[in-house]
């Protein structure tokens, strides 16, 4: 089956997911992860790519973020694949492509799903059993989002501002949220929706982006098509 285009419209966020190739590893020590970590802020800047949360996993990498160009996530992936794949064949004496084919993208509807994917992706780690709480990784925007630390590189969203007046406000309320757990069906829907290309949101936010998209949003219905 032919693959679906990506998705090249601004100002609609989208999660982005990258897998290293058959599940390798990207990231061994910790200057691997600031090196990607340092791609990835300058490609964002130089692309006018808005991050709201991020997660650097040993073998993939989870990134929500919204384009403020058609072509923002293109160029910045293309600009991080190739610096950080020089730096790791570099360092590790690999050749060719680190990467499991092309990053898997989907966009988001703000309003419903905006918090409850960048909660998905700062808990990764926790359900990965890496760690217990998302506050002890330490490669991923839980800090920043959360308070008690500053990543420049990250960009707050509408919806996060929405939670408080000021940002202590708005780290209380977030860290508030990881009270709830994302059910499994959630996190299900969140990682089908991304690696598929499908849009999270309703039906009639699936219809405006099919019509900006000129493209399916949404799954075919299952089954045979009935006859005439």
């Amino acid at each position: 089956m032919a693959r679906l285009p990506r998705y090249n419209i601004k100002n609609e966020p989208q999660h982005i997911i990258q897998q290293g190739r058959d599940g390798q590893q990207i990231f061994f020590q910790d200057q691997d992860y600031q090196y990607f970590h340092d791609c990835l802020d300058a490609a964002a800047y130089n692309y006018q790519l808005n991050v709201h949360a991020y997660v650097l996993m040993p073998d993939h990498v989870h990134i929500l973020a919204t384009p403020g160009r058609t072509d923002s996530i293109s160029r910045a992936t293309q600009s991080i694949g190739r610096n950080y794949v020089q730096y790791f064949n570099e360092c590790y004496g690999g050749s060719g492509t680190l990467w499991e084919g092309r990053y898997r993208a989907t966009i988001i509807e703000s309003r419903q799903y905006l918090l409850t994917c960048s909660r998905y992706i700062e808990l990764n780690p926790v359900r990965n059993k890496l760690v217990r709480n998302p506050g002890d990784y330490r490669w991923s925007s839980y800090a920043h989002n959360a308070g008690g630390a500053v990543d420049e590189m990250i960009n707050a969203h509408k919806e996060y501002a929405l939670l408080g007046s000021d940002s202590k406000a708005r780290a209380r309320a977030y860290r508030a949220l990881f009270k709830q757990k994302i059910d499994a069906e959630t996190v299900q829907q969140i990682t089908d929706a991304t690696l598929k290309g499908w849009v999270l949101g309703d039906s009639k936010f699936a219809r405006k982006i099919e019509k900006l998209s000129g493209r399916r949003a949404t799954q075919l219905p299952k089954g045979r098509p009935r006859g005439s």
